[in-house]
């Protein structure tokens, strides 16, 4: 959907002028701050990511634009630390102008998809790793084999929506005993041996709703998109926007209840007026969740599942936050 968020920033973006600065929250591959760059020639861009692979690949990629670019290797909710103390030009007039525009298409990439070593996909074997960031030391095998019955069922529920997180948290923690857990190919077929048969035919791969969910945990990614929210909209211009692409229900509803707090006035219903201090400096663009087009899935099938959906700071003034630190298991 990159002519969509093109179209999205283009407004707050053009309005900048020179002094635009967009960050790209996700950078992944690049393929979005690519777009941007090439789109508004007057722009800069900050790209974000805590995988340092797909920031090398992303920076080698986008160096072509010179000193329009500036990567750093972070989580995205980090974003306005490394504003608020980085030493380039470009952090220097984001500091001064405020941010333009700034995108966070969230989830895991397809880029780590692709990286069969990583662990994120279950179709094929690999360690038990789904860390974003390789140099954090929480995996996925460490989850399965320290964490109790009761927590390893609620990541299972509350991250993956598993109906049966309770069984086949037993079913780890009896396998575990035996010998830890080290490569998917084995975590895959516990996970066919203990959902029904009947389950199985329907509603996709019976590994997906585990995977998804011990890829959250390990990442901790919804912590972070909660700490992002408000480090990103203190940090908008007036008329800046910031777009969220999300993937499952959880980050969604993370998102809209963030906007709708922020889009809504304070004053105590009834009155005529705002009271002062109250009003609301953030208006929500989208019209709900915007969903992908047909053409565009057909194109990139992962596109199916992707809700938009974009805010626009109308008031106040720019301010970079440090995000609080993100609680361990």
């Amino acid at each position: 959907m990159r002519a969509r968020m093109a179209e999205l920033l283009s407004s707050s973006v053009s309005a900048a002028g020179s002094n635009a600065v967009i960050v790209d929250g996700t950078l992944g591959a690049g393929g979005h701050a690519e777009s941007f760059l090439e789109k508004f020639p007057h722009a800069s861009l900050i790209g974000v990511d805590r995988d340092l692979a797909s920031l090398e690949s992303a920076t080698d990629r986008l160096k072509r634009f010179g000193s329009r670019f500036v990567g750093v290797h972070a989580r995205f909710d980090e974003v306005g630390s490394a504003i608020a103390t980085g030493t380039d030009p470009i952090f220097a007039t984001a500091r001064e102008h405020g941010v333009a525009g700034a995108l966070f298409d969230l989830g895991v990439s397809s880029m780590q998809l692709d990286q069969l070593d990583r662990g994120f996909a279950y179709r094929t074997n690999a360690p038990l790793d789904m860390r974003m960031d390789p140099t954090q030391h929480l995996t996925a095998a460490d989850i399965l084999n320290t964490y109790s019955h009761g927590d390893l069922a609620r990541i299972l529920k509350t991250y993956g929506d598993e109906r049966f997180a309770g069984k086949i948290a037993s079913a780890v923690l009896k396998e575990r005993e035996a010998e830890p857990f080290v490569d998917s190919a084995r975590l895959v077929e516990l996970l066919y041996d203990t959902i029904p048969a009947a389950t199985r035919r329907t509603g996709g791969h019976p590994a997906k709703r585990t995977f998804q969910a011990l890829r959250v945990e390990v990442n901790r990614e919804l912590e972070a998109i909660e700490q992002v929210l408000p480090v990103i909209t203190s940090a908008l211009a007036v008329g800046g926007r910031a777009v969220f692409m999300s993937y499952q229900s959880l980050e969604d509803r993370i998102v809209k209840g963030a906007f709708k707090q922020l889009a809504t006035s304070t004053t105590p219903a009834g009155l005529p007026m705002d009271l002062p201090g109250t009003a609301a400096h953030f208006k929500v663009v989208t019209r709900g969740a915007e969903k992908a087009s047909q053409e565009e899935i057909a194109e990139n099938p992962r596109a199916a599942s992707v809700r938009v959906r974009a805010l626009e700071r109308i008031d106040g003034e720019p301010k970079f936050l440090a995000p609080d630190p993100i609680k361990t298991a």
